[in-house]
């Protein structure tokens, strides 16, 4: 099978990162594409980026059309609603896929994400999932997106830090990486802390490929249904819906 995977932000050192972790756990039979837009946010951190992502989603799936599934590398899960609309073929949210892994392996798991701005964004998540009651806390470790991507960073650092107080202090029994841009890290905090670390990149993969294994497809009733064909108005008009172009 072909799974695209989109890093929606335009920062091309986290899309490799993001490729070589999705194409680390897929099976010999998967293969990944790994891309980002040209155009847009070089991270999303908050609600204001995610809207400059969102074309930008939509149009990576469309130069795909023929991908088995599709992977939102954003841990915001940002366009994911209007990415399974584009398309019939199963679209996995990394924060989505994340959460529901963890509430496989855990009582309560925290989230470790970067900035205290996102932190809203995960919270209305977590209850749009109905995960909330399985989440101790959404901790921000206040390192921005970029930071990841730069070396000699205390980055990693920081987050193991917060990592510590939510095992501490809520008492957590997995941590839940909250960025895309984490996803190199999940295995070494895993083996410092002594419990689950999870990078929401690979558990997307990993529930991608089981959907396509079993024939699962998006629902194309209901708010998952293809988008009525309209012209769009200026810089968006080459997004227009028209039933031939939905993936």
């Amino acid at each position: 099978m072909r799974i695209l995977v989109i890093n929606p932000n335009t920062t091309q050192s986290m899309t490799a990162k993001i490729g070589e972790a999705a194409a680390s756990v897929a099976s010999d039979a998967t293969q990944i594409i790994a891309v980002n837009p040209a155009d847009g946010p070089p991270s999303i951190e908050g609600y204001f980026d995610e809207v400059f992502a969102i074309p930008g989603i939509i149009a990576e799936m469309g130069k795909a059309p023929a991908a088995d599934a599709y992977v939102i590398a954003c841990f915001d899960d940002t366009g994911l609603d209007a990415a399974r609309c584009a398309t019939e073929a199963p679209v996995i949210g990394i924060g989505e896929a994340a959460f529901h892994m963890a509430s496989l392996v855990a009582g309560k798991f925290s989230v470790v994400t970067t900035l205290a701005r996102s932190v809203p964004a995960i919270e209305h998540n977590l209850a749009k999932y109905g995960l909330a009651s399985r989440c101790a806390k959404v901790r921000s470790s206040e390192v921005a997106v970029l930071e990841l991507e730069r070396p000699g960073s205390n980055a990693r650092h920081r987050i193991s830090e917060e990592i510590a107080r939510a095992i501490s202090e809520d008492k957590a029994e997995a941590i839940v990486l909250g960025c895309a841009g984490m996803a190199d890290l999940a295995h070494s905090l895993s083996e410092e802390h002594g419990v689950p670390v999870l990078d929401g990149v690979v558990c997307a993969v990993t529930l991608a490929e089981s959907l396509f294994k079993v024939g699962l497809k998006t629902s194309k009733i209901g708010g998952y249904a293809a988008p009525r064909g309209k012209r769009f108005a200026g810089m968006f008009a080459p997004l227009s819906p028209t039933e031939a172009e939905i993936v």
